[in-house]
């Protein structure tokens, strides 16, 4: 499969989907609740749904994986080589507290890498894209893109993280830097912050499942970036337990 004459089309997957989204999220809204509690709205079965459509439309035999169609058996999960990993909005709590740092994310993973990833953010009208090996690019909301890369840090590090995970255990991590500048951002976006080079590192030392990160992990690595555990392995997806470990997301100036 050539990556770079399918990313247009999985780019405008991601914007019909957004555009749906910012209309949902623009209006009067209800939010509901899943199992575990957490938050969903209509803005993410929409998405979910545009997506899915429009990825298989792309492409007919890459499997899907959606976080709101995660209920696929590992029986079958287990023989994907390749396949689309999707969350239709990251940061629904974002979404329902209307700051506008949340994302619509689709990846594309081979080989437990992710090789594609594109991440929109439609409620700042910004989009990020990258392929593994051929770099990345941001589009800012007037429509210019340019070619983003990882940055080596001034003096004092630049820490990003959300305040809405910021555990004992992530401060410790963000003490342990020395002299650092702390920068606030939600959802995915907190990747791509990195990917452009607005920020230096990354640590989420707390729970996130593999839809959570694939698309702006490719990003970032698209960018000069890495994402590890906390052991030095690379992030790798299609598990049988979808959830991540923790890591630390990075450019290459951290060894």
């Amino acid at each position: 499969m050539q990556m770079n004459s399918i990313l247009p089309d999985v780019i405008k997957v991601a914007d019909e989907a957004s555009q749906r989204v910012l209309h949902i999220y623009q209006s009067d809204f209800k939010i509901d609740y899943k199992d575990d509690s957490s938050p969903i709205t209509a803005a993410d079965i929409a998405s979910h749904e545009i997506i899915e459509r429009g990825l298989r439309r792309i492409s007919r035999d890459i499997p899907v994986l959606s976080e709101e169609g995660a209920d696929i058996p590992w029986e079958e999960r287990r023989h994907w080589r390749r396949f689309w990993l999707v969350d239709p909005i990251d940061g629904t709590k974002e979404f329902t507290q209307r700051t506008g740092e949340f994302t619509v994310n689709i990846a594309l993973i081979e080989d437990g890498e992710p090789v594609l990833g594109v991440v929109t953010v439609p409620a700042l009208k910004e989009a990020y894209w990258g392929i593994k090996g051929e770099g990345a690019h941001r589009r800012d909301r007037s429509g210019r893109v340019q070619q983003i890369r990882v940055l080596e840090p001034r003096q004092a590090v630049r820490v990003v993280a959300s305040k809405n995970h910021l555990n004992d255990e992530t401060r410790s991590f963000i003490e342990g830097l020395g002299d650092h500048e702390f920068l606030q951002a939600g959802s995915s976006l907190k990747f791509c912050r990195i990917a452009e080079g607005r920020a230096d590192i990354y640590p989420r030392l707390g729970l996130t499942s593999e839809w959570d990160t694939a698309a702006a992990h490719a990003v970032l690595v698209a960018a000069g970036g890495k994402v590890e555990a906390l052991d030095g392995t690379p992030l790798r997806y299609g598990k049988e337990n979808l959830q991540n470990p923790h890591f630390i997301a990075k450019g290459e100036w951290s060894q």
